[in-house]
């Protein structure tokens, strides 16, 4: 469990005090050794890892434990000689959006889909005061506990939880990230909403996902799966992205890139020893996906609330 008095006295200084008594439950109850089968193992790998790397055995030791915490999607992280290469190389995409967003010097920001809160530590090396990241994966949360413990970050969380389960519209974030969460949402406009319900007024939003090539207003509607994930529901073009967007209630929308997404980007490793992007890909199309849909391709946009 993430320190709960630095994690709330940091609510309280963004003035989310009230967030205490509705989130403390919940996160205990979730990080509780009961809850998730693997949980006291985990804790026990992070509460072993060395509190300083000074000598080769342990880093080594260190290393060790960190494989033990496989698979770990989002990376790379290199923290005094040990270099996680994750199946993401999430750097890629932040080196795609950090020249074009707002400076995070000084703000407070969300991050909604955070994984191991490899951004999150990106956000903190750019100056952001305290990131608040979330992501029910219990995983995800133990990988960020571990290389929170390495680094000695204070002003990053990443919390096992849900944007909707978050109290109701704060307004209280500078900058909101919703990255490679849209198309797993049944209902993509819902949670354009509750991502506009999270930011000050003229606050930014900074969203990636998978997008549908063309110029039209279209949206495909994934069939059983694609790219053989099974939780993704829709893929627009930009254009009906950006009308989403609007509906929702955003302004100022910027689409800053569209990429094709490549095996060098997401690939298999010693760290994520699974299939990954070069198995969901038509061996003879690498255009398709093994269902014979367009490969994927990801967008960022950004907008601001009004």
């Amino acid at each position: 469990m993430p320190d709960e008095d630095l994690l709330f006295d940091d609510f309280e200084r963004i003035g989310l005090a009230s967030w205490r008594d509705t989130l403390g439950p919940i996160l205990r109850e979730r990080l509780a050794d009961g809850a998730h089968g693997h949980l006291p193992e985990w804790r026990k790998i992070i509460e072993a890892l060395p509190a300083d790397l000074e000598s080769a055995a342990d880093i080594e030791r260190a290393r060790a434990l960190l494989l033990q915490l496989a698979p770990w999607r989002k990376g790379p992280f290199h923290i005094g000689g040990i270099d996680v290469d994750a199946e993401w190389r999430s750097d890629f995409k932040w080196d795609r959006l950090k020249n074009e967003i707002s400076s995070l010097n000084g703000r407070n920001v969300l991050d909604v889909g955070s994984g191991n809160g490899y951004y999150a530590f990106r956000m903190i090396d750019a100056g952001a005061a305290t990131v608040i990241g979330i992501d029910p994966t219990i995983l995800f949360v133990c990988q960020f506990l571990a290389i929170r413990k390495l680094t000695g970050t204070t002003t990053a969380y990443v919390l096992p939880l849900r944007l909707e389960e978050l109290p109701p519209t704060s307004r209280a974030f500078d900058t909101t990230f919703s990255m490679g969460v849209l198309y797993h949402r049944r209902q993509p406009l819902q949670h354009l909403q509750e991502l506009l319900g999270t930011l000050r007024p003229g606050g930014e939003l900074v969203l990636e996902t998978l997008v549908l090539p063309g110029n039209h207003c279209e949206v495909l509607e994934a069939p059983d799966r694609y790219a053989r994930m099974r939780n993704v529901w829709h893929l627009p073009t930009v254009a009906t992205l950006q009308g989403w967007l609007n509906d929702a209630g955003f302004v100022d929308l910027r689409l800053v890139n569209v990429t094709a997404t490549t095996t060098e980007e997401q690939r298999t490793t010693e760290w994520m020893p699974y299939e990954s992007l070069a198995e969901a890909l038509d061996p003879d199309d690498p255009a398709l996906t093994v269902e014979g849909l367009p490969a994927p391709v990801r967008a960022i946009v950004l907008a601001a609330a009004p």
